[in-house]
């Protein structure tokens, strides 16, 4: 299944290179850039993530987040991985990240990378690998990932909770974020299936289940049944520890189940929800869900992870390789 998708994709890939924003970084980036100075950097990081999510499957949600995290703000430059300094609150601490994971992961393929080949792969690439290979080994697509981003210097909290796209926004706003980022409204569709992988804590959702609003004490776009069985995890809006799957009964596996979900109104986020109140992102929705169109949907998704991953790139003389992901040089 995984080598199906790959081989439809590499066709459009120049093409898909300059359909990210017409960046000029974007157009630097190639597939094979480490062919020679680190010709082994995709098969390091593969035989790395092939032990880490044999051991802990659950971690290919949280390591495609990662990507996602990274790439929304400031572009894909690993700033979401350094960590704060006494002057300054990093990506990584800001309130939507709080439950990011897999930074110890990204550490220890970084780590096999600088032995293999010093100061050459950078911690972009690096997450960006780790973003194609997390999907492809949970039973999803792969596509073709080029290379040569930089590392940024600048980290900030209040960027990231300003730029990240929120859990309970609607489409207008989450589409104005997209198209900041060079994306469309059918990215926005297609990216929201990565929510086919991974759970969410309670507070992300508790405005769904309770005072949602001065007429409803639960979202009404939310199917009853399925509010009934997340109070059931869910106790509060303060419930910090409670996690629920975002694709019920196949939260380890990417696949088109999230979007039957969505279509029978069971997506956990106000977000999932929104998909259902614009024609476009509701008639891909419901055209996925006939499970008939799986292909099309992994097609899709690899074509919106290469231009989420072109997403303000840094290239050339711009930033710097790290040594160690957490920290500048």
């Amino acid at each position: 299944m995984a080598i199906k998708p790959c081989a439809l994709l590499m066709f459009p890939v120049a093409l898909l290179l300059l359909a990210a924003g017409g960046s000029p970084a974007a157009a630097q980036l190639e597939v094979g850039y480490y062919s020679k100075t680190c010709p082994n950097a995709e098969a390091i990081v593969r035989e790395e993530m092939e032990k880490i999510i044999s051991a802990a499957p659950s971690l290919a949600g949280p390591l495609l987040r990662l990507h996602f995290h990274d790439c929304f703000v400031r572009g894909c430059d690993a700033s979401v991985l350094l960590n704060s300094t006494e002057g300054n609150l990093a990506e990584r601490d800001a309130k939507p990240n709080k439950s990011l994971r897999g930074f110890g992961s990204v550490d220890r393929v970084k780590d096999k990378l600088e032995a293999a080949c010093p100061n050459t792969v950078s911690c972009a690439d690096v997450l960006t690998l780790m973003a194609r290979d997390a999907v492809m080994l949970a039973k999803g697509p792969s596509w073709p990932v080029a290379l040569g981003r930089r590392d940024g210097s600048v980290s900030s909290a209040t960027e990231a909770a300003d730029q990240l796209p929120p859990a309970n926004g609607d489409v207008p706003l989450l589409t104005k974020i997209f198209v900041s980022k060079g994306l469309d409204l059918k990215d926005l569709v297609v990216l929201s299936g990565a929510h086919t992988l991974g759970t969410a804590h309670c507070p992300s959702y508790a405005g769904r289940l309770y005072n949602f609003s001065s007429a409803y004490s639960a979202d009404p776009t939310l199917d009853s049944e399925y509010a009934d069985r997340l109070r059931t995890r869910c106790k509060s809006v303060d419930d910090k520890a409670m996690l629920s799957e975002m694709d019920p009964g196949s939260y380890k596996t990417f696949d088109t189940s999230y979007y039957r979900h969505v279509a029978k109104r069971r997506g956990l986020f106000q977000s999932d929800a929104a998909l259902l109140t614009d024609a476009t992102t509701r008639d891909y929705v419901q055209r996925i869900a006939t499970g008939k169109f799986d292909d099309v949907f992994f097609k899709d998704f690899g074509e919106s992870m290469i231009k989420m991953g072109n997403v303000g790139v840094l290239t050339g003389a711009q930033g710097e390789i790290r040594k160690k992901c957490y920290i500048v040089n």
